[in-house]
This record gives structure tokens, C-alpha cells and sequence, in this order.
């Protein structure tokens, strides 16, 4: 049973504004088995949207649309599904009433103009608001040769929307019978290798047509598995999908650090915690992008001990702890000595077990075939390990890469058994 979500306003198709509520949608579509296979953002014209329902309505079952439901010049859902549908558009006293009551409540006189709140396609009804002047309309409309199309309009206020959905159209959908196969989905999360590299340590997994599905997305250098199945229960896609994910930790090993929501620094300050030993961070060219992603992190105030952001070599020599020699090496102040004593340092400084930092950013004026490196470093009671590690990427992910490279340092340290203790 295909799904269409629409989502109407100028502000989402001119960039001012996010759509956030057609991804929330497409999740709670899937939850109950249904799939979305359009996203259609349209702007605030009549004849646009119109369209964009006459089309919605010819090859999408169930089409739920979010926005355009107020009561000003702009708002133009109740008629361009008129429009779309031939039908006039009528008034719906008890809805009427509703608004009106709504503002009485907040000791608010109504005005004329919310009485467009009350028109409706006719043959549609209402959907209750509780909160909002705006209601919903839920349509049934016939199709010549099959299956009606189910149309839900919804206001854009996310709160209103998802409150609207929750107790009306979730419930109808089921009552309608229009609730498929349960949809279940699995993220795993990984870093260390590339996209392509990745995917061929997976062996047919990522085939199209194959069940349970898997797709890879990368963000900012992570990569994200995404394992889903669909059947007749959520304990019955978990079951199906264990040998998937199973055969995905198995093949990438220590490239998975998480799963759902994770990220590295997660992954960081639980294997700390089990281990009970501590972090401090030293920071040039990620300018203190470890230090804010771990003190978002619940409860690292057990395992995060602090950290030192330096934007140059004279602030290094600020610190007044490190030694002139201890700085940089002679003519490379961007060399592997300075990352060294870098996370040295900030151990020693906060007692911590660990010590991490991210030496400074060659400056390159231009994209490189082979740019310079710069130097991670890892401090422990007994040794420092420092690695060199690339700059070549978008410029745009370039600090954020080079935090998780330094965070994925100290993960694989903590995992291959580097004990401080």
C-alpha cells in the first residue's frame, strides 16, 4: 500500500524552515506498515497544490499532508483539495463551534476570518483538534477502477500534528483496515573505511530485492547500516534480522561502535565507564569539537575529566606547563612532537588516564591531491601513540572527521585492551 506525505508552505520550499514533520510521518507510516514512497513539498500557491493532490490521489493510497490549515489569505489546503476533488467547499458547524469555544477559553473574541477553519470539501469531515483552532480533514475519495485514496490534512504545528495523528488518523487507519505487515528498522553504525570499502566486506548483503533490506548512508565520515524487515509483528522482524545484523558485526568487526543513535563519543564514554578510567582532551585544529560532543554525552562528568581548546602555537606556550622545547619541534609547529606533548600534558594536567588530542591544521589555500597531515596523540601512563592522519575530504567535514578519527583512536585502544591500570 503506497504512501504520499505533501508538506505545503513558502517557508519549506523557499529553505527558511526545515520539514521536520514529514520525516516524523514516514516513521510512523512504516511503524504500521505503510509504505512512503513519495515526499512532495510544495509552496503556497492553489493550482500548485491542486496538482499536487490530483497526483497524490491517482498513485498514493493513503496521502497525509501537513500545513497550509489557518485561517489567513495563505492558507490554501481546504481549497486546493476542493479543487483537486470538484467538490464545493461547506461549513462544519460543530467544527465551527469548536474554534469558537477554543478562543472564548482563552478570553479572546474570535475573528471572521477563522470561519474558513470551519469549510470542508464536501464529503470530507473533520479531524479534532484539541489544542489548535485549525482541524484536520480526513477524505474518502473514490477511484474509477480500485481502491479509494485515504487523504489526511493535518495543520503544520508539530505538537498539533503529531497529537492529531496519535489519537485520530493511527486509530482510523487500523479500523480501515489499511494497516500492513509491521515494518521494523535496525541501525548500526560504523567508522574506520570508506563507503565503497565497506560495502564490498559486506557480501551480497546491500543487493536489491534482498530481505531483510540493508542501506548505507555516510554522514560526516559515519556510516549507517540500515537493516530492515517487515512482517507481522516487531518480535517477528527482529527475529528475521538477527542473522543480517549478525553477519554484519561479524564482517566488519571493530568498525561497528554502535547501534540506533550512537555515536563514537558514546561509544567512548561507555567503554571508560566499564572500565572505570578517565579522559581528559587537548584540542588545535577541531577547536573544542571533542570537548562540546562529550559533555553532551550522559553522565560523562564519571569518565570526562575536561579539556584545553588552543587556536595557535602562542596560546600552546600560554599553558605555561610545557617547557619552550616542549611546544614544537625545531621548524614544524604543526609536527608530530607538538600532538605528543599535547595529550602529555593535558593527562598530567587532569590526572587523567588518558590524554587525547588533535594537533593543529596545516594551512593548504586550496584542495590537494596529497595535502600535508596533521597528528593525533593518545597518552597513557606507559607510552604516547601518535598518528598522522589526512586532511583530503570536503572542506565541510573536515573537523568533524578529524574529531571522530581522534575519538576512534582511543575507542580501538580501549577495545584491544590498552589498560592503564
Amino acid at each position: 500500500m503506497p504512501a504520499e506525505v505533501i508538506a505545503i508552505g513558502d517557508e519549506l520550499t523557499s529553505g527558511q524552515r526545515l520539514d521536520t514533520n514529514s520525516a516524523w510521518l514516514s516513521q510512523r507510516l512504516g511503524e504500521q506498515g505503510i509504505r512512503v514512497l513519495y515526499h512532495t513539498t510544495v509552496g503556497d500557491d492553489l493550482q500548485a497544490n491542486a496538482e499536487v493532490f490530483r497526483t497524490a490521489i491517482e498513485r498514493a493510497d493513503v496521502i497525509v499532508a501537513t500545513g497550509g490549515l489557518g485561517p489567513t489569505a495563505d492558507d490554501l489546503t481546504r481549497e486546493a483539495l476542493a479543487l483537486a476533488t470538484g467538490t464545493l467547499l461547506v461549513r462544519d458547524d460543530t467544527a465551527l463551534d469548536h474554534i469558537r469555544a477554543l478562543f472564548a477559553r482563552r478570553g479572546r473574541e474570535m475573528p471572521q476570518r477563522n470561519v474558513a477553519q470551519a469549510m470542508f470539501p464536501e464529503g470530507s469531515r473533520p479531524i479534532d483538534n484539541p489544542h489548535g483552532t485549525a482541524p484536520g480533514i480526513a477524505f474518502e475519495i473514490a477511484r474509477e477502477g480500485g481502491s479509494p485514496a485515504h487523504v489526511f490534512c493535518l495543520p503544520g504545528v508539530p505538537a498539533e500534528m503529531r497529537q492529531m495523528w496519535t489519537e485520530t488518523v493511527a486509530p482510523e487507519l487500523a479500523r480501515r483496515g489499511l494497516v500492513g505487515r509491521i515494518i521494523v528498522h535496525r541501525r548500526i553504525k560504523c567508522f574506520g573505511a570508506g563507503e565503497s570499502d565497506l560495502e564490498a566486506m559486506l557480501p551480497d548483503l546491500i543487493r536489491r530485492g534482498r530481505q531483510p533490506t540493508v542501506g548505507i548512508t555516510v554522514h560526516e565520515a559515519t556510516i549507517t547500516l540500515r537493516v530492515s524487515a517487515e512482517g507481522s509483528s516487531e518480535a517477528e522482524c527482529l527475529t528475521s534480522m538477527q542473522p543480517t545484523i549478525e553477519t554484519i558485526r561479524q564482517c566488519l568487526g571493530t568498525l561497528v561502535f554502535g547501534a540506533e543513535d550512537d555515536e563514537l563519543q558514546d561509544s567512548v564514554v561507555r567503554l571508560l565507564a566499564e572500565r572505570r578510567q578517565t579522559l581528559a582532551t587537548s584540542e588545535w585544529g577541531t577547536g573544542g569539537l571533542i570537548a562540546g560532543w562529550l559533555g553532551d554525552v550522559p553522565d560523562n562528568e564519571r569518565v570526562y575529566q575536561g579539556g584545553l581548546v588552543v587556536a595557535g602555537e602562542a596560546a600552546l606556550g600560554a599553558l605555561g606547563e610545557l617547557a619552550a622545547e616542549d611546544v614544537s619541534s625545531p621548524g614544524d609547529p604543526l609536527g608530530e612532537a607538538v600532538a605528543r606533548n599535547m595529550a602529555r600534558h593535558v593527562r598530567e594536567r587532569f590526572a587523567a588516564d588518558y590524554g587525547l588530542a588533535v594537533g593543529g591544521f596545516p594551512v593548504t589555500g586550496h584542495v590537494q591531491s596529497n595535502p600535508p597531515p596533521f597528528y593525533l596523540a593518545l597518552a597513557t601512563p606507559r607510552d604516547t601513540k601518535v598518528r598522522a592522519a589526512s586532511l583530503a575530504g570536503h572542506p565541510a567535514i573536515v573537523k568533524p572527521r578529524a574529531a571522530k578519527q581522534a575519538l576512534n583512536l582511543l575507542r580501538l585502544a580501549l577495545i584491544h585492551g590498552d589498560k592503564t591500570r
